[in-house]
């Protein structure tokens, strides 16, 4: 799965630009992850990633928030932030098993963020993901 893992690393970083600088060209970031991302299956992953991420981004956030006690999402490292999408994106729309998802999200934010950024990521999605669950059950 590490082919995957660089396909994440690319959608991270273009999710990244759109969160800093919202009126980046839609066509400038496909552009960039066609570069980024040599087979036509990684492409798919990667911009299903980036689409689905920002078609659901209002959930998304709502439900880190809600994970986040005590934390905004404004208040977070835009790194953080943007790797915590990418990963509740996975647990709650994708096929992704929750424990992967998790587990890349944590790799992530370890490789792009701060010391404390993997354990931040990983009790967040945690939550998140125990939260979800049991939302499904009842």
């Amino acid at each position: 799965m590490m082919r995957r893992r660089r396909a994440r690393e690319v959608a991270l970083q273009v999710l990244f630009q759109e969160d800093l600088n919202p009126r980046v060209d839609v066509r400038a970031a496909d552009e960039f992850l066609q570069r980024r991302v040599r087979t036509s299956e990684l492409l798919a992953f990667a911009r299903g990633l980036v689409t689905g991420v920002r078609r659901h981004r209002p959930d998304l956030d709502a439900q880190i928030e809600k994970a986040a006690a005590n934390w905004s999402l404004a208040r977070m490292a835009a790194t953080d932030r943007n790797v915590l999408r990418l990963g509740a994106y996975e647990i709650l729309y994708s096929d992704t098993p929750a424990p992967v998802a998790i587990n890349e999200a944590v790799e992530l934010a370890r490789r792009y963020g701060t010391a404390q950024s993997g354990q931040f990521v990983n009790g967040i999605l945690d939550r998140l993901f125990r939260d979800h669950a049991q939302g499904k059950k009842t």
